[in-house]
């Protein structure tokens, strides 16, 4: 009994740090609509600052105390000019685009921090005061435990205070509720985003300088606390703060008892808990029910028409090129192009799910994962062939998506994304701990394509055909009376419902035909790489396809084809020069989302018919001159 309430306290101490940092983003979503994945890059470099100041500055020892306000502080100001020069600019661009633009600042800050501080774990000191422990119950408890376990209720009751009893405060919580009759009483909402969003990476920073004391300080803590800061955030209800904090304790007790209960799981434990409460509860245990239609908008606009003859012509220059590539590129370039038409397939199956039906999933990648699992595993463990084990990948695939999708077609918006996540992370735990099937970290190695196929150029042929009638099926399938449907179901589901379609069942049936494509992709992977890890159903994998989607554009067809192209040779070209790519890419993916928030192929179509617009007239000046 006494150990069960040490964990007990343990699990408040992670909840109350955990805490902290949901709360700053519940903020700034609550506010904003932004789903900030930079709030966990501001968590990590409040635990750097706070380490360069007790270590390096002179701060350190006794006045290790001040070492972490000052980083909070410190982080507040990187939040506010990240908001003024960035975010300010893309408040009313799509949703979507605004995590793409935040997903270029984690990938900035990533390298940041590796030039700044190395890529060496750093250890931090003990907290001054609180480095000893106290015995309850015949129990060692560290004295900083206690400290985090107090320090949330004094946290939650301050931003209590700050948001009913001030009028800032008073005008946060209106905006959570409504943002535009605030912005129509004459409330100057500029001002107040930026003040939202400052408290939020103060808070941040403030959990992350906190974290000093409890364990070592790396490059990779931005991702890592991401992913359960979206759970806590979903399961309490976005932009609810008490919802955060039920939410948090919730998730501190699953991680410190899961261990002891379930310890191959630990990993799928919180992640299952998030997946039950959303089917159960869907807008979260403190959320409303409205707040469902403040998703993660998608673009739109533009009207998908069939390729016109000259783009036809266009597309046969550009198969005849791809056929003639192994006479022209070397080997190395066959590589790269059996990537990138491997990636395209996967783009642009989730492309049929995002663009055309509207359900944005930052899970993706469970497909692409099961796909190379599946693959892998007939030709490992059952000894098929690559031409039957290639099949199982698709198969695999497809009967994911038709769990899952089950379950996520009952939500819509922002939370039927996180509910993609969650089902992406299972996938991923359970890829990583179960080990006798899938080999773990280590992965399933020797996975070769047949004799036939095992050259770079046969290989190549094989992708390229495959992953090319796919896309060609799949842009069938948009023109098809299901694809117009699915868009029908996207664009009002209420006006779908009154004509009698069933838009549940459609969705669903989209989930299935994307999770085919993107285990087919995986199953090609999976006989390129020659092998199989669970980084394939990662969250980084899944982002990696959304930033393809929407580089290209996600109300064209052809865009994410191009966007995959584009990133693929991006990620290749630049890390062959550079340690670090990640900032050059991120910078990059920034820049596009300012200049061309509509996508690259948009914008090139979008100026192409503007040039053939006022063309006849400037032919007619020129005659005339």
């Amino acid at each position: 009994m006494e150990f069960l309430f040490s964990q007990f306290l343990t699990g408040l101490a992670s909840a109350s740090s955990l805490f902290l940092v949901a709360s700053g983003l519940s903020i700034i979503f609550g506010v904003s609509r932004i789903v900030n994945f930079a709030h966990g890059s501001l968590y990590m470099l409040g635990a750097y600052i706070a380490y360069s100041l007790v270590e390096h500055s002179g701060l350190g020892g006794g006045n290790f105390w001040i070492a972490l306000p000052v980083a909070a502080l410190g982080v507040a100001l990187l939040g506010l000019l990240l908001e003024v020069t960035l975010l300010r600019k893309i408040y009313h661009a799509p949703e979507l685009l605004q995590l793409l633009a935040t997903f270029g600042v984690v990938l900035v800050v990533q390298d940041a921090v590796l030039m700044i501080w190395g890529p060496e774990d750093l250890l931090g000191p003990r907290a001054p005061g609180l480095a000893g422990a106290v015995r309850l119950f015949h129990q060692a408890i560290p004295q900083y435990d206690l400290f985090l376990i107090s320090l949330g209720p004094v946290v939650l009751a301050l931003l209590w205070l700050l948001f009913h009893r001030t009028h800032w405060g008073t005008l946060v919580r209106a905006a959570t509720h409504d943002r535009d009759m605030v912005a129509a009483l004459g409330v100057n909402q500029a001002s107040l985003f930026t003040g939202v969003f400052t408290l939020g990476a103060l808070l941040a920073g403030l959990g992350g300088a906190l974290q000093l004391p409890r364990g070592a300080v790396s490059h990779a803590m931005d991702l890592q606390i991401i992913v359960e800061v979206f759970v806590v955030v979903v399961i309490g209800g976005l932009g609810n703060v008490f919802g955060a904090f039920l939410a948090a304790i919730i998730i501190g007790e699953l991680n410190a008892f899961g261990i002891l209960v379930f310890p191959q799981m630990t990993l799928v434990l919180t992640f299952l808990a998030m997946a039950v409460i959303l089917v159960v509860r869907p807008w979260g245990l403190r959320g409303k029910p409205q707040s469902l239609a403040h998703g993660a908008a998608v673009a739109g606009g533009r009207v998908l028409r069939r390729l016109p003859p000259a783009a036809g012509k266009a597309f046969l220059l550009v198969a005849v090129l791809l056929l003639a590539l192994p006479w022209l590129g070397s080997g190395y370039a066959l590589n790269v192009a059996t990537e990138m038409a491997i990636y395209a397939l996967f783009a642009a199956s989730l492309h049929l799910l995002s663009g055309i039906g509207g359900m944005v999933s930052f899970g993706h990648a469970a497909y692409f994962g099961l796909g190379s699992y599946g693959a892998a595993l007939a030709a490992k463990s059952l000894g098929l062939p690559m031409e039957l084990a290639l099949l199982a990948g698709p198969l695999t695939g497809a009967l994911g998506a038709l769990v899952y999708g089950w379950f996520c077609v009952r939500l819509s918006g922002v939370y039927l994304s996180m509910l993609t996540l969650a089902f992406a992370q299972i996938t991923y735990a359970v890829a990583f701990q179960w080990s006798s099937l899938t080999g773990g970290d280590n992965g399933i190695l020797g996975v070769w394509p047949s004799h036939w196929a095992s050259g770079p150029v046969a290989f190549y042929y094989l992708t390229l055909v495959v992953c090319g009638g796919s896309i060609l099926i799949l842009r069938h399938i948009v023109f098809s009376p299901f694809g117009y449907t699915l868009r029908a179901c996207r664009d009002s589901e209420i006006r779908a419902d009154a004509i009698g379609i069933d838009a549940r069942h459609h969705r669903w049936l989209a989930f299935i035909l994307c999770g085919f494509f993107a285990g087919l992709a995986g199953g090609l992977f999976a006989f390129f790489k020659g092998s199989v890890f669970p980084d394939s159903a990662s969250i980084g994998t899944s982002v990696d396809g959304l930033v393809m989607v929407l580089l290209g554009g996600i109300q064209t067809l052809t865009g994410p084809v191009v966007g995959a192209v584009i990133y693929t040779a991006l990620r290749i070209f630049v890390s062959t020069y550079t340690d670090y790519w990640r900032a050059v890419i991120g910078v990059v993916i920034i820049l596009l989302v300012v200049a061309f928030p509509q996508g690259i192929v948009a914008w090139t179509a979008d100026r192409f018919q503007a040039w053939r617009a006022i063309r006849p007239a400037v032919k007619t000046k020129e005659k005339a001159a």
